[in-house]
């Protein structure tokens, strides 16, 4: 028995992931429901620690990200436990404590490890003891990444058509370890990108005359993933990876005024990359909405892909990581 649980008290770790078939755009903005389904991948190096302590004294939730007081987020921290408290029947307040080992808000999908880990600790701090499913549920409300985040491995999110959200959920396609492969990620800007992924799909959803097209086109791009990762198909997953998210970006280009998440950087990376596969490298792109480019290859190919995207001007680090596990409580023997 670990003795560090207690009620009222607990802390889980989740990791980030990588959409590969691209989630953009809500159907229903109160409960982050998306317009489309999406297919990611999750990255074992990249996570958020959350610990989750009761405390009944206080008269509202506290959130403290990295060490520092946190306003932007807070509100949606804040509506998630209260949604969580209602299904137990508590009233009890939270302080909430969180730690990002990446760079927060940057097109790194902080949101995602974020909200995962905070619907896993909530949900045994409260002693609800919710389904994986359930808890996917919560988490597309906080982030609609979010949702993918409770699990591991190669992971497909719904885009479901209930109201309620219920059957909007994400479910594992395939284990880590079923097809391991490397994700080596250059980073050019650590700041909070301009244009929030939230305001930037509602943004392209109201004003770019393609949007039907990308709703439309996505059920075809989700099979053809589906299909690859259940063959190990590399080259058929490299090719509707990069289409959906040049697609995505076109999309968000296509709004009124742009999005403009690329940065100069981003494109020398993303030819790199293209002439790297050209030379028989086992290696493509994805973008998500922020400048970072994530090489996802062959795990014996990444230290030929890391040289190349570090010696790219304007990279200033280089991140690496395989595939991870789904979000865990920490007080169940983790760390």
């Amino acid at each position: 028995m670990n003795t560090e649980y207690s009620p009222g008290r607990a802390r889980a770790i989740a990791y980030a992931n990588v959409a590969l078939v691209k989630y953009w755009g809500k159907r229903d903005a109160d409960l982050n429901l998306p317009d489309v389904g999406s297919i990611s991948i999750a990255l074992d190096a990249l996570w958020t620690r959350t610990r989750v302590e009761l405390d009944p004294a206080l008269e509202q939730d506290s959130f403290e990200l990295n060490g520092q007081i946190e306003a932007y987020g807070s509100g949606r921290v804040t509506a998630l436990l209260k949604r969580m408290r209602s299904i137990g029947g508590s009233e009890t307040r939270s302080r909430v404590f969180s730690q990002n080992n990446f760079p927060t808000g940057a097109g790194l999908a902080s949101s995602a490890s974020g909200f995962a880990a905070l619907v896993t600790a909530a949900d045994r701090a409260y002693g609800l003891d919710l389904s994986p499913s359930r808890l996917s549920e919560l988490a597309r409300i906080g982030s609609g990444s979010a949702a993918r985040s409770i699990f591991g491995g190669y992971v497909e999110m719904h885009r479901g058509e209930l109201p309620d959200g219920s059957d909007s959920v994400a479910e594992p396609l395939a284990a880590a370890a079923d097809w391991p492969l490397a994700i080596v990620i250059a980073v050019s800007e650590r700041g909070r990108k301009s244009v929030g992924s939230t305001e930037g799909m509602q943004r392209t959803a109201q004003t770019s005359p393609f949007y039907s097209a990308w709703v439309n086109n996505q059920p075809n791009d989700l099979a053809l993933a589906r299909t690859a990762i259940a063959t190990r198909d590399f080259d058929a997953l490299a090719h509707v990876s990069e289409a959906s998210a040049l697609a995505l970006h076109g999309l968000a280009m296509s709004a009124r005024p742009g999005l403009l998440y690329f940065n100069a950087t981003t494109m020398e990376c993303l030819h790199r990359i293209r002439r790297l596969r050209g030379r028989g490298v086992a290696v493509f792109f994805t973008v998500d909405a922020g400048p970072q480019v994530k090489a996802i290859c062959a795990p014996e190919a990444a230290d030929t892909v890391a040289a190349a995207l570090e010696d790219v001007p304007g990279v200033t680090e280089i991140l690496r990581a395989g595939l991870g596990s789904g979000a865990v409580s920490m007080d169940d023997g983790q760390t």
